[in-house]
């Protein structure tokens, strides 16, 4: 049986507040901070590695048991549908995903349409689910990055994308038309490590909840 959990965080904004929850509990080395370059960090008094990875990463490394837990929004667990354990929705880094349309096109209804609705979106699962169960025809465009830029340069008729303030939108002169789903914080545990390590893995599950509570385990 292994002597340390290893739990991965997600880089960007869940990052900071994944990491001032582990210090409230007691399972972080004074040292990690967001600003690091350093990827993991130990903490031998608890029995805690934490690993900082891409978002779209944490689930794969929980699944296939690289990890023992992660920490990860619930947009990514949507998208990708991994075969993890979710004990807990840690609250924080709440957004949305939802479709935008560019303001000119708003009085126009997704109704029946004589081609298919170019869709950009870093969501092609969720997004592909959504207009499917509409049943409005759709060609999805997959982008990486900056999917508000597709509609002004003509590369798509709307865009799926993750949303908090809306501010980037309204820039972009879109509008929200639709909330496909709500997004925040999720404690992931890999399945085995759960059965193998119940105690400890149940431990850490009721520290992060106590430290949500504003206690300290």
């Amino acid at each position: 049986m292994k002597d340390t959990l290893t739990i991965a965080l997600s880089k960007g904004k869940l990052l900071e507040p994944a990491i001032d929850l582990f210090k409230r509990v007691g399972l972080a080395p004074k040292d990690i901070s967001s600003e690091s370059r350093r990827l993991i960090f130990e903490h031998p008094a608890s029995g805690t590695t934490l690993m900082i990875v891409r978002p779209s990463d944490v689930p794969t490394y929980v699944e296939y048991g690289a990890v023992d837990a992660g920490i990860v929004g619930a947009d990514i667990l949507m998208e990708q549908a991994a075969d993890v354990y979710e004990p807990l929705n840690l609250g924080f880094g709440f957004c949305r995903l939802v479709v935008a349309t560019p303001q000119a096109a708003v009085q126009q209804r997704d109704g029946r349409h004589a081609t298919k609705l170019r869709v950009a979106t870093k969501y092609p699962n969720m997004t592909e689910r959504y207009f499917t169960q509409k049943g409005i025809p759709i060609e999805i465009i997959k982008l990486y990055g900056s999917v508000e830029l597709a509609p002004l340069v003509g590369l798509a008729d709307r865009i799926v994308d993750l949303v908090s303030t809306g501010k980037t939108l309204g820039a972009h002169d879109l509008v929200v038309t639709d909330v496909i789903a709500e997004s925040t914080a999720r404690l992931i545990v890999n399945r085995a490590s759960l059965k193998l390590q119940y105690r400890r893995m149940n431990g850490l599950i009721e520290a992060l909840r106590a430290g949500l509570q504003g206690g300290r385990s």
